[in-house]
C-alpha cells in the first residue's frame, strides 16, 4: 500500500514537473518572440532615424551642386552660392585678383594644393568662381575675338560650372595664362591621378559632347562620386542625372 502511493506521488510530482517544463518553455518562446519584436522595432527606429537624418541632411544642401550644367542646366542670374571664401593669394597665379571658392569645398581644394606642391607640383589657381555677370562679360570678349567659335571653349552664362563656386581653372608659372599647354605638365598628370582623392574631377575630358578637351578644369563632386568615377573609368556627363543625384548627400563627406 504505501509502495502504491509512494508511486502514485512520484508520478504526480513528475507530472507537475512536465508542466512546468512546459509552462517554462512557453515562457521562453514568449520571451524570445518579445525580443524579436523589441530588435525589430529598434531596426525601424534607426530606419526611420537614418531616412529623417538623410532628408534633413538633403534639405540643407544646395541640390544645384551636382546638376549636370554646360547646356544641360541652366543657373539663372540671381544664384550666387550660400557661402564663399576667399582663397589665400598664396595659391593664386595672379594674386592681384581675388579668386572665390565654396565654403565647404576650400578644405578639400587646400589640402589638394598643399600635397601636390609636397610632391613638387608648381600648381597654381587661375579661376574659381564667376558670377553670372562675369560670364556674361568673359563670353563676349570671347565672342568678339572668336566668333561663334567660342561656344567650342568658353559656356554661356548660366551653363558655366564656375556659377556654382566649386570648379577651378588651373595653371603653372611656366603655363601662365596659356592654359591650352596645361596637359603637357606633370601637374596635369598629378591630378589625373590624384585629383579624385579630394572631390575634384576632370569635367570635359577628350571627345567630350560638349566642349574643347579642357585638361585644366576640375570640378568638385565629392569624393565618394569622384571616386566611383575614377575606379570605373566614366566621367560626370556620362552619367545620368538620377545617378549623380544619389550622391548628393554624401558631397561634403
Amino acid at each position: 500500500m504505501e509502495l502504491s502511493n509512494a508511486t502514485s506521488t512520484i508520478l504526480s510530482l513528475k507530472n507537475d514537473f512536465n508542466k512546468v517544463e512546459e509552462e517554462k518553455n512557453k515562457l521562453k518562446g514568449d520571451l524570445n518572440n518579445e525580443i524579436s519584436k523589441m530588435v525589430f522595432l529598434q531596426d525601424q527606429v534607426r530606419g526611420i532615424t537614418g531616412t529623417v537624418g538623410t532628408l534633413k541632411k538633403l534639405s540643407k544642401t544646395d541640390k544645384e551642386l551636382l546638376q549636370k550644367y554646360s547646356k544641360v542646366y541652366f543657373l539663372n542670374e540671381n544664384y550666387i552660392p550660400s557661402k564663399l571664401v576667399q582663397i589665400n593669394t598664396e595659391y593664386l597665379y595672379d594674386k592681384n585678383m581675388d579668386k572665390w571658392i565654396h565654403k565647404s569645398v576650400w578644405s578639400f581644394l587646400k589640402n589638394m594644393l598643399n600635397d601636390a606642391k609636397n610632391s613638387g607640383m608648381d600648381i597654381l589657381v587661375a579661376s574659381a568662381y564667376r558670377s553670372f555677370d562675369t560670364q556674361v562679360q568673359l563670353k563676349n570678349r570671347y565672342t568678339t575675338s572668336y566668333g561663334s567659335g567660342a561656344n567650342k571653349f568658353s559656356a554661356d552664362q548660366g551653363y558655366s560650372e564656375h556659377q556654382l563656386g566649386t570648379t577651378i581653372d588651373f595653371t603653372t608659372l611656366k603655363t601662365k595664362s596659356r592654359l591650352s599647354s596645361f596637359e603637357d605638365t606633370d601637374t596635369y598628370k598629378w591630378l589625373t591621378d590624384n585629383a579624385y582623392k579630394y572631390g575634384f574631377i576632370l569635367s570635359y575630358p577628350k571627345k567630350n559632347g560638349y566642349y574643347i578637351f579642357e585638361p585644366w578644369h576640375f570640378r568638385f563632386v565629392g569624393v565618394k562620386l569622384a571616386k566611383k568615377l575614377h575606379d570605373e573609368g566614366v566621367y560626370f556627363y556620362d552619367l545620368s542625372q538620377r545617378e549623380i543625384d544619389e550622391y548628393l548627400v554624401n558631397i561634403f563627406d
